[in-house]
């Protein structure tokens, strides 16, 4: 029972942590395009080189 005099307040602290971390993300803007990044990796950029 001593242990969790130690192990509630270290799981309260990593989830103020996680939630000040998400928080963060929102507000710089991450979560702004979710679909930009998946369409820019399939998108072909480059032309086809002439076969020769």
């Amino acid at each position: 029972m001593e242990v969790l005099a130690y192990l509630v307040p270290l799981a309260l602290v990593l989830g103020l942590l996680g939630l000040v971390g998400f928080l963060w993300s929102l507000r710089s803007g991450q979560y702004d395009d979710l679909e930009g990044a998946g369409w820019r990796a399939i998108a072909d950029d480059e032309p086809p080189s002439p076969s020769r």
